[in-house]
């Protein structure tokens, strides 16, 4: 037998969290595609197979669903993160790569998702506050990494302290730039494995050196 359908009007009647995960598609497609100031409440509506009644209904207002948008975007990258750094007992090296592939192949499959995230950081407040606390929580799971790293490679603690929030930081970034920039390349570009490969063998080459004490420093002035 089919799904069980309710008898109101003789329509199948959805579970509000299922509706709602259709309204927020659709939403994030629009506001990827037309930005926040020109997407339509009437085509979110439309796409999402509902009326905008309901969509004001449970999201209340287009403030509202932009901001859904955004934090269920944040939370499924950063569970995304988590997830693919989640072997404890595996060295620092591996538990990096496997959350840059993880990180890289969630991007990949949702690139209307970083498109909201990059549009929500120029929206203003409160929406670029996600997403700065997002980028937070993420840098924190790869700062933990690189400083276990650093410790099992007998760092002394100075570097962990004064460098690897730094590095961590700087590695957060250049990923989110990678992934907006593969977000563009339309398919061709290189794959979310090479693209975390390409960072992994940047970000982990230089912290060898360092953990090895070998810095650059300019030359002259």
């Amino acid at each position: 037998m089919g799904a069980s359908t309710g008898k109101s009007g003789g329509h199948r009647r959805m579970p509000r969290e299922v509706r709602e995960r259709q309204m927020l598609d659709a939403a994030v497609a629009a506001f990827a595609r037309h930005g926040y100031q020109s997407a339509s409440m009437d085509d979110i509506a439309e796409a999402a197979g509902v009326s905008k009644p309901l969509v004001y209904l449970y999201l209340k207002s287009k403030e509202e669903l932009f901001m859904a948008c955004v934090r269920r975007e944040v939370e499924a990258l950063v569970a995304t993160v988590r997830e693919g750094t989640r072997e404890l007992e595996a060295p620092a090296d591996r538990q990096l790569w496997s959350g840059l592939r993880a990180f890289f192949t969630h991007t990949a499959a949702r690139p209307d998702g970083v498109t909201v995230l990059s549009r929500a950081r120029t929206q203003g407040e409160p929406y670029a506050q996600e997403v700065f606390a997002m980028r937070a929580r993420i840098t924190d799971i790869v700062r933990v990494l690189l400083a276990r790293a650093a410790q099992d490679a007998g760092c002394d603690s100075a570097l962990a302290e004064r460098e690897v929030a730094g590095l961590a930081h700087a590695l957060v970034g250049a990923a989110e730039s990678l992934a907006e920039w593969a977000n563009t390349t339309a398919g061709e570009g290189p794959s979310a494995k090479e693209t975390a490969a390409t960072l992994m063998n940047f970000c982990w080459t230089g912290l060898d050196s360092l953990m090895r004490g070998e810095r650059w420093t300019p030359s002259g002035r």
